[in-house]
């Protein structure tokens, strides 16, 4: 049965959809906002975007615990109807984060390319 949930959550995160919330999961922490953003799991890290109109901010945990961002870096592509932005994010204490002016709404879909000690992971996320 651990298989079956760990192929679905492999599935599930490169389609690039949102674990419900609710959802039981094998493992032992839990993919909820704490930021108030969008969770996405990707390789047994979260990926939490918080897009804020003036603020870009990716949190990611590990098991639960905040990801070491100190030497780490981001871009995302955000899709808002027609139009497309390209933001850098750079560390900023335990989040990387890019301020500027951004736009995003629900619906908006985003693709984060995040490079963490020369390994890139890429996680997709459509606003609420």
């Amino acid at each position: 049965m651990k298989l079956q949930a760990l192929i679905a959550t492999v599935a599930l995160a490169v389609a690039g959809a949102a674990h419900a919330a609710g959802e039981k999961h094998d493992h032992a922490h839990e993919h909820k906002p704490m930021h108030g953003g969008v969770v996405v799991e990707v390789k047994d890290t979260d990926y939490e975007l918080v897009a804020k109109a003036t603020t870009i901010q990716l949190h990611l945990r590990d098991h639960g615990k905040p990801a070491d961002v100190s030497k780490a870096s981001a871009k995302v592509t955000l899709l808002t109807g027609s139009e497309k932005q390209e933001v850098e994010l750079k560390p900023a204490g335990d989040k990387l984060e890019a301020i500027g002016s951004f736009k995003v709404g629900p619906g908006t879909k985003a693709v984060a390319v995040v490079t963490v000690a020369g390994k890139a992971s890429t996680a997709r996320f459509t606003l609420k």
